[in-house]
């Protein structure tokens, strides 16, 4: 099974943040990261820059308004996040609580949907399978 884990912060983790040393952070980490892979476990994973350089699209109007950030609340923002392949919920937990956080901060872990989790007859199920193909990947391209 895929999970994602997703990164989120509190205005009081980013300011404990800053008392911290930037490479120990880093190293941390890095640490982390490298246990992931050393187990075979992660997918992917990649760190976001700050909200004020995203934006959000708005689809409650037509056409849909795109707006520029920083939008909404810290704790609704997410800062990072990894994907990892585990056999079950709860090994993807144990990973989650070896992440190198500290007060203030939050992974929310998501199953990541797989093809199977859908009607088999519907047409673009069907096509993910050829466009997969077509991209030389067994990952999945929408869903």
């Amino acid at each position: 099974m895929k999970y994602m884990l997703v990164m989120r912060s509190t205005d009081a983790a980013i300011e404990a943040s800053k008392n911290m040393d930037f490479n120990e952070i880093v190293n941390a980490m890095g640490r982390y990261n490298e246990d992931l892979i050393k187990a075979g476990v992660l997918l992917a994973g990649e760190g976001l820059s700050d909200a004020e350089e995203g934006f959000v699209v708005d689809f409650d109007s037509d056409p849909p308004l795109v707006t520029d950030g920083p939008y909404g609340e810290t704790k609704e923002l997410f800062n990072g996040f990894w994907i990892i392949q585990t056999s079950s919920r709860e090994e993807a937990a144990e990973w989650a609580k070896r992440c190198p956080l500290g007060p203030g901060s939050k992974l929310e872990v998501r199953r990541v949907t797989a093809a199977e989790d859908f009607d088999q007859n519907n047409e673009y199920v069907r096509k993910e399978a050829e466009w997969r193909e077509q991209l030389g990947t067994d990952k999945p391209v929408v869903g």
